[in-house]
């Protein structure tokens, strides 16, 4: 069984430092309106952004053992939230884009595939209470903006 340790820290009001067994410090706030100072990521959008990292993570390394052609990967995550307390996402939408020419599209399918239905932790756990959806698009271009990312 492995076990792990987090320790979150009030800096002030909602502002919150927060560190695991990694040893690296990640802040976390709120609006002002709520008390924080919009210093940090909320814990809403943190939660988003370890299904991202940690989805791409899996797909990043599947592509490169399968030996595909491309250059970046870019996760865009859109999580909608009920309207009522608590405010828990409903449904995430997770878009791969793949840059790159020459892409084998089975490729891209089984590693977002193996991802979201063997090796993705993140999305296991979320998807007990979550719809969570995908798709993905290659990018031909040479373009590497990360303009449009969702979150």
């Amino acid at each position: 069984m492995s076990v792990k340790h987090a320790t979150v820290v009030q800096v002030q009001g909602i502002t919150l430092a927060a560190k695991g067994d990694s040893n690296h410090w990640v802040m976390m706030d709120g609006q002002e309106s709520f008390g924080g100072s919009n210093a940090g990521s909320t814990p809403k959008e943190l939660l988003l952004m370890a299904l991202g990292g940690c989805t791409a993570s899996d797909v990043i390394s599947i592509l490169r053992k399968k030996g595909v052609p491309y250059y970046r990967c870019i996760v865009n995550l859109t999580g909608t939230a009920r309207e009522e307390h608590p405010t828990v996402f409903t449904e995430i939408h997770i878009e791969y884009v793949i840059h790159g020419k020459e892409i084998n599209i089975p490729d891209v399918e089984r590693a977002i595939e193996l991802s979201s239905t063997k090796y993705c932790a993140v999305s296991a756990m979320l998807k007990q209470s979550v719809v969570i959806t995908h798709s993905y698009r290659i990018d031909e271009t040479g373009s590497i903006s990360t303009e449009g990312a969702k979150v």
